[in-house]
């Protein structure tokens, strides 16, 4: 079970926005992972609960933050609930998307996991939908994604495979990297892992449905 600590800046400007303490692990319905989020000075500013089945759909997804929540999960696209700081008012929403995206690393290994590409295979279009801060307003957005490279690093425990991948954000064509190891985001815009207490956890790959 990979436990460790991500720092978060602004991609742009580098202004730091906090950190992510996290846990994550594969399970018997696919992947979990937990984060508690602070603010530069220190206090605690949010929250992140997501589950994906093993084929990487989002079973459950909670965030948290300056006092507001959402619910979500894969339902006809994605549906998600939003609920006020008051308690008093939530609101629904529904897209037709594949998956949730957001400013925690977790997200990028739910649509690494989802897509399952392979190296040097066209770039994927997947439409998605992210949380923005600090109040979680949703907002609908479509990326491309491509595996660009895939290579094994030795390591005290063994071979750690690295999975280089090309994002493009299809409304304005900025175009970045990540580079993912199991369920692990080693680097990314505006993400740095800064400690990491276990190596990172290998996926199965699901058996196919014979009926299918």
């Amino acid at each position: 079970m990979p436990r460790g600590r991500y720092s978060l800046h602004d991609p742009h400007d580098h202004t730091p926005l906090g950190e992510e303490h996290f846990h994550c692990a594969p399970g018997p319905t696919g992947w979990r992972y937990v984060a508690q989020l602070t603010s530069p000075s220190g206090d605690h500013s949010g929250s992140v609960d997501l589950t994906l089945d093993e084929l990487g759909r989002p079973l459950r997804l909670e965030l948290n933050a300056a006092s507001w929540r959402v619910r979500g999960a894969a339902l006809d696209g994605v549906t998600w609930v939003r609920t006020d700081p008051s308690g008093e008012h939530a609101t629904e929403g529904n897209v037709a998307a594949h998956a949730f995206t957001g400013t925690s690393p977790a997200f990028l290994i739910a649509t690494a996991r989802l897509l399952r590409l392979t190296p040097g295979a066209p770039a994927t279009r997947v439409r998605l939908v992210t949380f923005t801060a600090p109040v979680l307003a949703p907002r609908t957005l479509d990326q491309s994604w491509a595996l660009l490279d895939r290579s094994a690093h030795p390591t005290d425990t063994g071979p750690l495979t690295v999975d280089e991948y090309q994002v493009t954000a299809l409304d304005t064509g900025e175009q970045h990297s990540v580079h993912i190891a199991g369920d692990v985001v080693l680097a990314a815009p505006g993400i740095e892992l800064e400690d990491l207490e276990s190596p990172p956890s290998s996926f199965s790959v699901p058996v196919p449905d014979a009926d299918a």
